[in-house]
């Protein structure tokens, strides 16, 4: 069965990014993009209403990593270590060899190409460090900037799930996409 990386945490770097560990120092800009409601639309959970909510999803974040459970990574700029976006893996399912990709990125930088850089970096640590088989991303369908993202990274529309989530007060759909290691 495959485990997340231990000690040190993986610092992954593209053209443009770094990928780093979510600090605590990283409250103030996490929690800045998850009061958004432009980020958060398709997202379907609770929009952050205070400080204190960014720092306990930082601290649920280090928990899961310390159990094993999930990995996340602050993505910030080549230039300047302030939190633009997050990117990590979730809901493993590692007797699978599987695990599913989760990102956000602060609307002031939408449109840059930036998440793409951050996925195939994502990507890459998933299947060629930790050994993942298959990844999976679970998205809104209305979501076309998400769901054009993970097809011109390579990921397959696997389905449709009719009413599956509910939120904010009605039944929503979700769309599972996947993406196989080449090995």
């Amino acid at each position: 069965m495959l485990a997340l990386p231990a000690s040190p945490f993986p610092i992954l770097a593209t053209e443009r990014l770094v990928l780093r560990e979510l600090l605590a120092t990283d409250a103030q800009a996490l929690f800045i993009m998850r009061s958004d409601p432009r980020v958060m639309h398709h997202i379907g959970r609770p929009i952050a209403t205070n400080l204190r909510d960014a720092e306990e999803l930082i601290e649920r974040i280090a928990q899961d990593r310390k159990d094993g459970t999930g990995i996340t990574w602050s993505i910030t700029l080549k230039d300047n270590d302030m939190l633009i976006g997050t990117i990590g893996y979730y809901r493993l399912k590692l007797e699978h060899y599987r695990g599913e990709i989760g990102y956000m990125l602060s609307a002031d930088h939408w449109r840059k190409g930036l998440m793409g850089e951050a996925l195939e970096a994502a990507v890459e640590c998933g299947f060629e460090h930790i050994g993942f088989h298959s990844i999976e991303a679970i998205t809104d369908p209305e979501n076309i900037a998400s769901n054009g993202l993970l097809e011109k990274h390579g990921f397959t529309r696997e389905g449709l799930f009719k009413e599956n989530f509910y939120w904010n007060g009605e039944f929503k759909d979700s769309a599972v996409w996947c993406k196989l290691s080449a090995s």
